[in-house]
């Protein structure tokens, strides 16, 4: 494909003339509220299809030295890091019915990593395993999160289809009561919260949602008891229905052709198309990856986070679309922007910005035939608004006779379902069968919801501490107030496209304050004003970015179109500088969070 040149200043002006009337189409007055949970009266949305039978124990009342929350790459990573550090009592306590995470949940057809295999993997080395693919299929990436659980002895203390209820600070005994609805109440001397982000399904709040009098489920709860087929295809059962998807994200993208192959008729919700780049998936031998050498995979991740993140390097090892646009990517980070004015910046950024999407663009006039649907197809806005997807088969896939596209722009998303379809600018298209492939609540599970209710020192509760001033933490990982509490995750830490690697090095970092913490007889809880020292770090190098998702179409990087919230959420220069900045302070400040204890440990029983 022929790469677009960036357009001329008089093009640009129009190109962002273009971009606002975009946006305006698709802003709506009330913003995120205008998604609903998957609980209550729609709670079944959320029921998990693939634990067979009752998952009958009884209740546990026994201590653990960490109870991990969170079965996904996170807390595996973590349970094997602290098994490295010696650490005999982990458990483990996961919603679904085994490890893998939102690998556990979405297993609907066509699902695939989109980040190269051998770098989102962890514990490649570890393990000895090789993917068999460049972006491995969720079967894959599920399987290795059951071979890590079980390298690591995860299994042996884990609890599967529970879910935390509530974490509870105990003075006299100063460990944490950890209660969850199977009725369990254990303690734990040391908690570390791992629920993830892409964990709880939302789903649109259409009107008459409920009357569908069709089949109907979310993507992250596939129902192949109703469809037939796997994730590699074969849906026989939808041979004679007309099947309506509502999304065209990540997993739109990825699962639309799927259904295009499989179903009677095809009808494709889409509110705003996302960017398709080139997949070019395939399979890859352990010589392609240089697999043969030790500490292979460490290599190859380090080097896939330094280009992604902005850092130098001398040549690149996985070269695919990621590494190829990181220059886009990399440059919001402030360190960007160190030298020259502001207006220089934008104007540079907005130009190689501009040329990207005109190559994007251009991909969907080359592939799809239908002028009018091509249309609909192309994204208007920058590349960073919304979060980049690959596919090689999403476009042909409206090529189809079979296959219909639904803009909803006009009408700011689906007007109503009613009892046997859809209806968008007063024409109902009659289903069978509505998938919502909504995606997830975003950054809104465990203990940063509300749903989970954390009460530290003197009762207070974590998330009633943070009303006034905002979220308080160093590093991400802890807070005043709440002793041996570990969280991970992306707020006031780091985050990456590879957000695995993210995950890794997070669990190394819990995993050795944990075992300083046990070494010393200490607790780990920082003080305010350690607190506020990162803070005013994290504000300090903040980044500006109002004026760039002020430009952007409404989705959830940007709170559906009402901007970035305000304070510091993340460490602005990088993940390859945040873990430096992290190994450094384990060797110089460690100790600087570790608290004497006012008890010694009291014996419980086990």
């Amino acid at each position: 494909m022929t790469t677009p040149q960036a357009p001329a200043p008089h093009e640009l002006a129009a190109l962002r003339q273009r971009y606002r009337l975009e946006r305006e189409r698709r802003v709506r007055p009330d913003g995120a509220a205008q998604y609903r949970d998957a609980d209550a009266e729609f709670g079944y949305y959320a029921a998990d299809p693939y634990t067979v039978g009752p998952n009958r124990r009884d209740p546990l009342h026994d201590a653990v030295d960490v109870a991990v929350i969170g079965g996904g790459f996170g807390g595996i990573l973590a349970g094997a890091h602290l098994r490295r550090q010696g650490v005999e009592r982990v458990r483990i306590v996961e919603k679904g019915g085994d490890f893998g995470g939102t690998w556990y949940w979405n297993r609907y057809p066509g699902i695939h990593c989109d980040v190269e295999s051998h770098v989102y993997l962890p514990m490649l080395d570890e393990t000895g395993y090789v993917p068999e693919w460049k972006y491995a299929p969720g079967d894959e990436i599920r399987r290795h999160a059951v071979r890590i659980a079980r390298a690591f002895d995860l299994y042996t203390d884990a609890v599967f289809s529970t879910g935390v209820t509530s974490l509870t600070w105990d003075e006299a005994s100063e460990t944490w009561a950890v209660a969850t609805d199977r009725g369990d109440a254990f303690r734990a001397t040391y908690v570390v919260n791992a629920t993830g982000t892409l964990t709880d399904p939302k789903l649109p709040g259409i009107p008459g949602i409920e009357d569908f009098a069709g089949h109907t489920f979310h993507t992250s709860r596939w129902d192949y008891a109703y469809t037939g087929g796997t994730p590699e295809g074969g849906m026989t059962g939808l041979a004679d229905k007309r099947v309506g998807v509502v999304g065209t994200g990540a997993t739109g993208v990825q699962v639309i052709p799927m259904l295009a192959e499989d179903a009677a008729h095809l009808h494709v919700f889409q509110r705003t198309p996302s960017t398709v780049d080139v997949r070019a998936n395939r399979r890859t031998t352990v010589e392609d990856v240089g697999a043969e050498q030790e500490g292979w995979a460490r290599r190859r991740r380090e080097n896939y986070l330094r280009i992604v993140s902005g850092e130098s390097t001398d040549h690149d090892l996985v070269a695919d679309r990621w590494t190829e646009s990181a220059g886009l990517l990399e440059k919001l980070l402030p360190s960007f922007r160190r030298q020259g004015d502001r207006q220089a910046f934008e104007a540079d950024y907005e130009a190689a910005d501009a040329a990207k999407m005109n190559e994007l663009r251009a991909r969907v006039e080359q592939t799809v035939t239908d002028a009018e649907t091509a249309a609909k197809l192309k994204p208007w806005y920058r590349y960073a608004c919304k979060r980049p997807t690959f596919s090689d088969l999403y476009y042909p896939a409206f090529n189809r006779d079979n296959v219909t596209l639904v803009d909803t722009a006009d009408t700011h998303g689906i007007e109503r379902v009613t009892e046997h379809g859809v209806t968008v600018g007063g024409t109902t298209y009659e289903l069978d069968c509505l998938i919502f492939a909504t995606g997830f609540n975003v950054g809104t599970s465990g203990i940063h919801s509300g749903k989970l209710p954390v009460h530290g020192r003197g009762g207070v509760q974590l998330l009633h501490s943070w009303a006034r001033r905002g979220p308080r933490t160093l590093h991400g990982f802890t807070s005043s107030g709440f002793p041996n509490l570990l969280q991970m995750g992306p707020l006031q830490n780091a985050s990456s496209v590879n957000f695995t690697h993210v995950l890794d090095e997070q669990a190394a970092h819990a995993a050795a304050l944990i075992a300083a913490a046990e070494a010393a007889g200490a607790l780990i809880e920082p003080s305010p004003e350690i607190e506020d020292a990162w803070i005013a770090a994290l504000a300090d190098g903040a980044p500006d970015h109002e004026w760039f998702h002020a430009e952007c179409t409404p989705g959830y990087y940007n709170r559906e179109g009402r901007g970035r919230p305000a304070g510091p959420f993340a460490y602005p220069h990088g993940a390859v500088a945040f873990h430096e900045l992290l190994a450094r302070w384990r060797e110089e400040s460690l100790a600087e969070v570790l608290r004497t204890k006012t008890r010694t440990r009291t014996v419980l029983p086990t």
